[in-house]
């Protein structure tokens, strides 16, 4: 097996990934955890690291990690700067962690903040970089879905601007906290595609109907027993709908890049086809890899002019 050269981090808030790799940049080992940044006390960061790769460590020697995600939060590990767009993403100088074993040497990605609209990301910029080193010459818009979903202008290997929207996380909150919990409980009844369609078109001309609609999902489960899935589908395409109504100037007319995992990427892509907005896709997965390769690349290069 070739000899361990660093270590990529992947830290969200529910999960943490890790990536053990050669000096070729080959993945030689990985492994995952439950120990999500959201779950942690500051001191608790590194305990939940080596507990994941202290037998990928040598015995003596320091090895570079290069960390992205909520673990450069004012809530992780230690809280890395913003960088202003316009910006090359997670090309610039990294934020170091000090380390108790002497063999990390720690290091995170900066996020990205726009002043005006007020916008953050943190994670989503790693994954833009990976697709942009392999397709530097891409022009346009890339979307990320998620718990809360990015849409970002690209233009000369720049991220230009960026809006987030927070569907994913309404989707969760609705289906656990509100009364719609009842007619959203996943009793994994079938996905109704055609209420999904129906409902994303419906938002997406009248978004202002959005809160009453929804309250229509408790009312029709009631009274005309709407399934779970299809509520669940129309709930999707409601919030959808919204989301591309408010982000329109981001994909309208717009050379597009949906970047995520299977399930949820393929709803951003029928909703944008839909609207005559069609998109390629990336994998999510990959791509945070990639980028997190191309930010320790750019930071051997720094050490290297140094």
């Amino acid at each position: 097996m070739a000899a361990l050269e660093w270590i990529a981090v992947d830290w969200g808030t529910s999960q943490l990934r890790a990536w053990g790799l050669d000096d070729a940049g080959h993945v030689i080992t990985q492994g995952q955890s439950e120990n999500g940044g959201g779950l942690l006390a500051r001191d608790q960061f590194e305990d939940a690291l080596m507990a994941l790769i202290h037998g990928w460590l040598p015995a003596a020697g320091r090895v570079p990690v290069i960390a992205c995600g909520m673990v450069g939060s004012r809530e992780g590990w230690a809280e890395a700067s913003y960088t202003p767009v316009p910006c090359k993403p997670a090309q610039g100088a990294l934020t170091p962690v000090a380390c108790v074993d002497p063999r990390l040497e720690f290091h995170i990605i900066s996020g990205l903040s726009q002043a005006s609209p007020a916008d953050v990301m943190r994670g989503e910029e790693t994954q833009i970089a990976g697709y942009l080193h392999g397709n530097p010459d891409f022009d346009g818009v890339i979307c990320l879905p998620g718990t809360h979903t990015k849409w970002a202008h690209i233009s000369a290997g720049e991220i230009v601007s960026f809006a987030t929207a927070m569907t994913g996380d309404l989707f969760t909150a609705l289906a656990g906290h509100t009364v719609l919990r009842h007619a959203l409980a996943d009793d994994g009844s079938d996905w109704d595609t055609a209420a999904f369609d129906d409902a994303l078109s419906e938002t997406i001309t009248r978004p202002e109907r959005l809160a009453t609609r929804l309250f229509g999902l408790r009312a029709e489960g009631l009274l005309g027993g709407l399934a779970h899935g299809a509520a669940r589908a129309r709930a999707s395409g409601l919030l959808i709908g919204a989301e591309l109504a408010a982000t329109r100037a981001y994909w309208l007319g717009q050379n597009l890049l949906v970047i995520g995992s299977a399930g949820l990427a393929r709803l951003y892509l029928r909703a944008l086809a839909a609207q005559g907005a069609p998109a390629s896709q990336a994998d999510a997965d990959q791509m945070t890899l990639a980028g997190l390769r191309a930010a320790y690349q750019a930071q051997t290069q720094r050490k290297q002019m140094t």
